[in-house]
C-alpha cells in the first residue's frame, strides 16, 4: 500500500507506527508540521513533507492565515502522492488538515487527550471533533475505553476499532543494572524509582515530588529518576528544593527511546501519576521490562495493573497513598520480583508490538478494499 500520514514528526508513537509499515514494504509519506533534527529515529524510506509555515516569527498572531497555507500544501502534497489511505495522528490539526484536504479513504486515530480532555473543554472543542470522528472511514484508538468515549460523541460503534501501538518485548526486557549508567547518575547502591511521563500538569508529577521525603524518611537512599521533558520542569526542580530533596532527584532530560530500556533495568520500581491516559504506553513498557508499578486509579491503568496483583493502585493526587505503595515496594524485594514477572508475561501475550501493528496492517487492508 502507498500510506500517507498527517501528524506531529516528534511524536515516538508517530516514528514507531510508520516505521512498522515501512519495514513491511509499504510506501509510506507523513506531512508533519515539525520534525526532529534531521528526522532521527525515522526509517530512511519514508518520505518526508514538512509544512512550511507563513510568518513563523508571528505565527500566533498569523495561526488561521498559516492554516489556510497549510491545507493549500497537504491538498498538493497528496494529489501528488495518490495514497491508498490517509491516517491522520490525533483528532486536532492534523485531523482537521486531513478532512479538509477532501481525501478518502481516511482514518483518525485518537490518542486519548484529544478525546477525554480536549472534548470537554467548550462546546465548540467538543463539536469540531465530533465532526472530525464522523467524517473519518476508520477510527482507531488506543484503549476500549477510548472506544466507549467516542462511541458516547454519537460515532458509529462499527467504524471504531482498538489499535494501540504495543510495546517491543525484544528491546524492552528484563535485565542487569547498568552499572555504567549508576556510576554516571551517582545512583550506586541506592533502590530507584522511576517516572517516565512528561512534566506537563495532566501528568501530575507533582504529587510524586510531595511522595517523596515520606519514602525518604524510611529509606534514605532511595533516588528518583525523572526521564521526560516539558513546561513545568523548573517548577519541579523549585518544588524539590523547596522540600529539600533535591539530592536525591535525577532530572534526566528527554531519554531517546532507544536508550530508555537501560533506565528502566536499572530502576525498581515504576511510577505513573497521571491523571488521565489512552493506553499507557510507557506502564508497558515498565511492564515489559519486568518492573513493579504504582500507578494512578484510573480507569486505562485498571485495563492492564489488578491493584495487589501486579502492582499497584492509588487515589489520584494522595502523595501518601503513592509513598506507603513506593515504600512496600522496596522494602519488599519478593513482591516486586513476582508483580515484574507477572507484568513480563501479561506484557508479551497483550501488549507485543508486532502482533498489534498487524493488526492496523489488516485494517488498512478492509478499508482499501
Amino acid at each position: 500500500m502507498r500510506i500517507c500520514y498527517i501528524s506531529l514528526g516528534t511524536s515516538i508513537h508517530t516514528k514507531r507506527w510508520l516505521n512498522y509499515f515501512a519495514r513491511r514494504g509499504h510506501e509510506v509519506h507523513l506531512i508533519a508540521s515539525t520534525f526532529p533534527a534531521e528526522y532521527e529515529g525515522y526509517d530512511p524510506s519514508i518520505e518526508m513533507h514538512p509544512l512550511a509555515r507563513l510568518f513563523p516569527q508571528i505565527w500566533k498572531l498569523s495561526g488561521p492565515i498559516s492554516g489556510i497555507f497549510w491545507l493549500l500544501q497537504v491538498r498538493r502534497i497528496i494529489n501528488r502522492i495518490e495514497p491508498d489511505v490517509l491516517d491522520a495522528h490525533y483528532v486536532g490539526i492534523p485531523g482537521y488538515l486531513a478532512i479538509a484536504s477532501g481525501f478518502h479513504p481516511f482514518a483518525l486515530n485518537a490518542w486519548g487527550t484529544d478525546i477525554l480532555v480536549n472534548a470537554k473543554k467548550s462546546p465548540l472543542q467538543k463539536h469540531l471533533i465530533k465532526y472530525a470522528l464522523k467524517k473519518a472511514d476508520l477510527v482507531t484508538c488506543t484503549s476500549s475505553l477510548l472506544k466507549e468515549a467516542i462511541v458516547d460523541l454519537g460515532i458509529t460503534p462499527d467504524k471504531v476499532k482498538v489499535a494501540f501501538l504495543g510495546v517491543d518485548t525484544r528491546k524492552f526486557s528484563p535485565g542487569q543494572k547498568d552499572e555504567a549508567l549508576m556510576q554516571e547518575l551517582g545512583i550506586v547502591d541506592s533502590p530507584v524509582v522511576i517516572s517516565t511521563r512528561l512534566f506537563k500538569p495532566i501528568y501530575d508529577l507533582e504529587t510524586l515530588i510531595k511522595a517523596i521525603p515520606l519514602v525518604l524518611q524510611e529509606i534514605p537512599e532511595t533516588k528518583f529518576l525523572f526521564a521526560g521533558y516539558g513546561e513545568q520542569h523548573i517548577y519541579l526542580e523549585r518544588l524539590a528544593s523547596d522540600l529539600k530533596i533535591a539530592g536525591s532527584i535525577r532530572f534526566v532530560g528527554e531519554v531517546p527511546h532507544d536508550i530508555l530500556p537501560r533506565y528502566l533495568t536499572t530502576s525498581d520500581v515504576y511510577v505513573s501519576t497521571s491523571l488521565s491516559d489512552g493506553t499507557p504506553q510507557s506502564l508497558l513498557e515498565a511492564m515489559a521490562s519486568g518492573l513493579a508499578p504504582v500507578v494512578s486509579d484510573i480507569p486505562p491503568n485498571r485495563l492492564w495493573i489488578r491493584d495487589g496483583e501486579n502492582g499497584y493502585l492509588f487515589p489520584l493526587g494522595d502523595h501518601k497513598s503513592l509513598a506507603d505503595r513506593i515504600t512496600y515496594l522496596l522494602k519488599k524485594s519478593e513482591v516486586r520480583r513476582a508483580f515484574g514477572s507477572a507484568n513480563r508475561e501479561i506484557a508479551k501475550e497483550k501488549a507485543e508490538y508486532e502482533k498489534r501493528m498487524a493488526d492496523v496492517e489488516r485494517m488498512y487492508q478492509e478499508l482499501v478494499q
